[in-house]
């Protein structure tokens, strides 16, 4: 029992799982430094990649260990972790990273594809896979890949359809009841959970990035949290979004209520006016001063001119005469 992981022994203990099932999971028949640590077995088994369903291939039984009571049947993890060290040996030997290909039509596997190509480098096909990518070149989005990884071979079909025409070969994330057709190395998972799907994708990013040397073989080498491969659901992204705004615009209407509250708001009225430079410059020439009170007779601006009058007609002008005989207008 050394070296299994605490939630490995509880499950034991509770009568879960059997002393056939450890033995199976911890035996490899790779060298030490590529079998899987107590926190990998721990974290294929809280995200369910054991767990399969209850139809069964006739090519993914050698994957099965057993068939529970209810029909599910339960993967064997240390297959899973030979086949996922398998398929990271086979994309490391590819010397160019782009030729690598990750595609994946299941939205909860679109997030874990691209996040995996951001990481080492490979394409990814994200979403619907448009026919003609490996066999019509006049496509804008012809590939020429040397190795294509699929996150479930009923929903990918097309991509692996496509790459048996031009020998490309095929890495899939396979359930007990995937079909294996034109699959060439068949990574036995659970591929129905969003949870599984990221965790498979994580780990054969930085198994990859081990066996090229890029990261170092320790717990803490890679900093990339699994969580970066996790499905998110749009509406809770958007809700956390609207939250964080909301907690924002919180925050900033606090900082506002509370800068300086003692202090006194300013009399714009009483403030005495500043003196605009250029008009003080034609005060110095001029002599005037324009504080000084107005001379008599010219403080009301409204008042009108003595002797005038705007209705007065001019003199000896009569507007309705009739023009003089002599006067022809055409």
């Amino acid at each position: 029992m050394d070296g299994i992981p605490l939630l490995i022994a509880q499950l034991f203990d509770h009568g879960r799982l059997t002393t056939g099932f450890l033995q199976t999971v911890m035996a490899s028949k790779y060298p030490a430094v590529l079998n899987p640590t107590d926190e990998d077995i721990q974290l294929l088994l809280a995200a369910q990649s054991h767990l399969g369903t209850k139809n069964c291939d006739k090519q993914m039984e050698p994957y099965v260990w057993k068939r529970r009571a209810d029909g599910v049947h339960i993967i064997n993890i240390g297959k899973t972790w030979e086949k996922l060290v398998l398929a990271a040996r086979i994309i490391a030997a590819i010397e160019n990273p782009t030729d690598v290909v990750a595609i994946s039509a299941r939205p909860y596997g679109q997030r874990a594809v691209l996040k995996y190509a951001a990481n080492t480098g490979a394409q990814a096909i994200a979403g619907r896979f448009t026919p003609g990518n490996f066999t019509n070149y006049i496509t804008r989005s012809f590939k020429e890949p040397r190795l294509i990884i699929v996150t479930d071979p009923r929903v990918d079909h097309q991509a692996i359809r496509e790459a048996s025409y031009v020998n490309i070969p095929v890495i899939a994330l396979c359930d007990t009841d995937a079909p294996l057709k034109f699959v060439d190395v068949a990574i036995p998972t659970n591929n129905k959970s969003r949870h599984s799907i990221g965790l498979i994708w994580w780990l054969l990013a930085r198994e990859v990035l081990r066996l090229r040397g890029t990261i170092p073989r320790t717990p803490d080498g890679w900093d990339v949290m699994v969580d970066m491969f996790f499905y998110r659901d749009p509406e809770e992204v958007e809700k956390e979004q609207q939250e964080a705004i909301a907690a924002k615009a919180a925050g900033a209407a606090g900082l506002v209520g509370d800068e300086n509250p003692t202090q006194p708001m300013a009399d714009w009225d009483i403030a005495p006016a500043g003196v605009n430079a250029g008009v003080a410059a034609v005060t110095a020439e001029s002599g005037l001063e324009w504080s000084a009170e107005a001379g008599p007779g010219t403080t009301d601006w409204a008042a009108e001119p003595a002797g005038t009058t705007w209705g007065a007609e001019p003199a000896g002008t009569t507007w309705g005469n009739e023009p003089t005989a002599d006067t022809t207008w055409g």
